[in-house]
């Protein structure tokens, strides 16, 4: 599989949901062993284990915990935690022989997953500058040869939310990553990602959207964008 190709590329760009997205690029790559690295209240993995009953494993890694240091608006309190925690294993609980819940933090849960054991992973977790470089670089050792990382808030904004909150850095970093290790990269619509763990390729930068022409961090928050104008 080459992810770069036009043939593979075409069909992921016209899917409605990034759910479909991810399901039509799954037809043509192994899945037997994945991860999803931010699950929340567990509506990516239902469907997609629904979808794919040849998964034979999928880790489900969150903290599912107020963090003290991670300034993002889904950092919600305790009890509401213990509901999404609880929302996410009744939505997966048809597929409860197939999953296998890490929960804590990327650096705490990630090295109870087998090296090169990895056909596909979903990046959704932690998109602060931290959160995205610990995911990718401690995710890398766990991908087999030739299989795929996926992944959410590739926003070409760094300030996704308000300038209240830690600036999401998805993008460049992930992009930079791939250039760094020498990994064909992909943009995709809805702000999703792709990067193929074929070394013998080399990095390679394919933009589906025409949105990352520019991926200078020099973007200013919303309220200096008002008190400018």
């Amino acid at each position: 599989m080459d992810i770069t190709q036009a043939d593979f590329l075409r069909p992921l760009t016209q899917q409605a949901s990034r759910t479909g997205l991810w399901l039509r690029a799954m037809q043509s790559m192994p899945a037997r062993h994945m991860a999803e690295i931010g699950v929340w209240k567990g509506d990516f993995a239902q469907e997609i284990l629904a979808q794919r009953p040849d998964i034979e494993r999928y880790y489900m890694v969150d903290p599912w915990a107020r963090l003290p240091d991670w300034n993002k608006p889904f950092n919600v309190a305790p009890e509401a935690f213990e509901a999404v925690y609880a929302e996410a294993m009744a939505k997966t609980a048809f597929a409860r022989d197939r999953t296998v819940v890490l929960r804590g933090r990327t650096m705490e849960v990630l090295d109870r997953i087998p090296d090169r054991s990895l056909d596909f992973a979903y990046v959704d977790g932690d998109h602060t500058l931290r959160g995205i470089t610990i995911d990718l670089i401690r995710l890398l050792p766990k991908m087999k040869p030739g299989g795929v990382i996926g992944g959410d808030d590739l926003s070409n904004d760094p300030w996704q939310h308000d300038a209240r909150f830690e600036p999401t850095l998805v993008c460049p970093f992930a992009i930079y990553f791939a250039e760094a290790i020498g990994l064909p990269f992909v943009a995709l619509p809805m702000n999703q990602f792709m990067i193929q763990i074929a070394p013998q390729k080399g990095f390679s930068f394919t933009d589906t959207t025409g949105q990352y022409r520019d991926l200078s961090l020099n973007k200013a928050p919303p309220t200096l964008h008002r008190v400018a104008a």
